[in-house]
C-alpha cells in the first residue's frame, strides 16, 4: 500500500487572488475564495475533552479554525468577535454545536477597557470554569508611508493586539487550574517585519516576548504558555486594509511553498499546544510560515 503523500505546493488554493477589499470589519463569508478553516476536513480525537476555552477573534480566519478544531476535540468554546461580525460568528456557533459542544458568542470590542473582565467572567459563569486561552484577535492596517501613520491607529493596534491580551490573562489567571494552557498568536512579522506593517509588526514582536516571559511566570502554577507565528495566511485580516489592494493577487505566492496558507493548516498546532500531548512544551513559538524562518 502506498503512503498518503500530498505535495504541499498543490494543497488548498494555489491560484492568484482576485483584487478585493472590504469595509471594517471584513466578513469571511464575503471573501473570494472563502478561507478553508477545516469546516469539512478537521477530524477530532478527544484531545481537549471537556476543556473550557476562550478564543479571541474566533469568528473567522485562524481563530475560527481553532474554534472548530477545539470543539471537535471535545471542548466547549467561547469566541470573542468584533460587533458587526455576527454572521461569521453564527456560522462558527453552528459548527461548535454540531460537534455536540457548548458555544458562547461574545461580541466585544477589545478597545473597551471593560471587555477583558467581562469576557472572562461570562466564560466562567457559562462553562463553570476556564482552562484554555487562545489569544488571537488582531488589527492589521497597512500604511506604506510612516508619515501617514496616525497615532490613533497605533493606539488601537497596540490596544487590540497586546494590551487587551495582557488584560485578559490578568483577569483569567486566578481561574486557570494546573494543566491549563495559553496559546498566543504572534506572527512572522515579529521576526521579519514588512515596512508597511510597522505598528502591527511591533505588536507581534511584543507578543512573542510576552509569551516567553509569561511562560516563566505561569510555569510555577502548572500552566503552559506558547505562541504560534503564522506567515501569509488567507484571512479577512488581509482585506480589512491589512494589505494594499494591489498586493492581494500575489499574496503568499513568494513563500517557499509557493502559495498562501489556509487557517485549517494552523488548527492542529493550536490543538497540540493546548493539549496534554504538549506537556513538556512551554515558552515556545511555533512557526507556520510556508518556509520563512523565525528567530528570537
Amino acid at each position: 500500500m502506498e503512503p498518503n503523500l500530498i505535495d504541499p505546493r498543490h494543497m488548498f488554493y494555489t491560484d492568484k487572488f482576485v483584487k478585493q477589499d472590504q469595509p471594517t470589519p471584513a466578513i469571511q463569508n464575503q471573501m473570494q475564495p472563502q478561507p478553508d478553516c477545516g469546516e469539512e476536513s478537521y477530524q477530532g480525537h478527544d484531545e481537549l475533552k471537556d476543556r473550557r476555552v476562550l478564543i479571541t477573534g474566533g469568528d473567522s480566519g485562524i481563530g475560527r479554525a481553532a474554534a472548530i478544531a477545539f470543539a471537535r476535540e471535545g471542548a466547549d468554546v467561547a469566541i470573542q468577535f468584533l460587533p458587526g461580525e455576527q454572521s461569521d460568528a453564527q456560522e462558527v456557533k453552528h459548527y461548535i454545536e454540531q460537534a455536540g459542544r457548548k458555544a458562547l458568542l461574545l461580541p466585544y470590542d477589545l478597545r473597551d477597557e471593560a471587555a477583558p473582565q467581562q469576557l472572562v467572567q461570562q466564560v466562567v459563569d457559562t462553562f463553570g470554569g476556564l482552562d484554555t486561552l487562545v489569544l488571537n484577535a488582531a488589527q492589521q492596517i497597512a500604511t506604506e508611508d510612516p508619515s501617514q501613520l496616525s497615532m490613533a491607529q497605533v493606539r488601537d493596534t497596540f490596544t487590540i493586539n497586546i494590551i487587551a491580551m495582557m488584560a485578559i490573562v490578568k483577569e483569567a489567571q486566578g481561574h486557570l487550574p494546573p494543566g491549563s494552557a495559553i496559546v498566543t498568536t504572534t506572527s512572522v512579522q515579529a521576526f521579519n517585519p514588512s515596512p508597511q506593517l510597522i505598528d502591527y509588526a511591533a505588536t507581534k514582536a511584543a507578543i512573542a516576548n510576552y509569551t516567553i516571559n509569561l511562560s516563566q511566570i505561569m510555569a510555577e502554577h502548572g500552566v503552559r504558555v506558547n505562541g504560534v507565528a503564522p506567515g501569509p495566511i488567507w484571512t479577512p485580516l488581509q482585506l480589512d486594509h491589512g494589505q494594499p489592494q494591489s498586493a492581494i493577487p500575489e499574496f503568499g505566492q513568494s513563500s517557499l511553498i509557493g502559495r498562501a496558507g489556509q487557517p485549517a493548516e494552523l488548527a492542529p498546532v493550536y490543538v497540540f499546544l493546548a493539549s496534554n500531548k504538549a506537556s513538556y512544551v512551554t515558552g515556545q513559538i511555533y512557526g507556520v510560515t510556508g518556509g520563512e524562518a523565525i528567530n528570537l
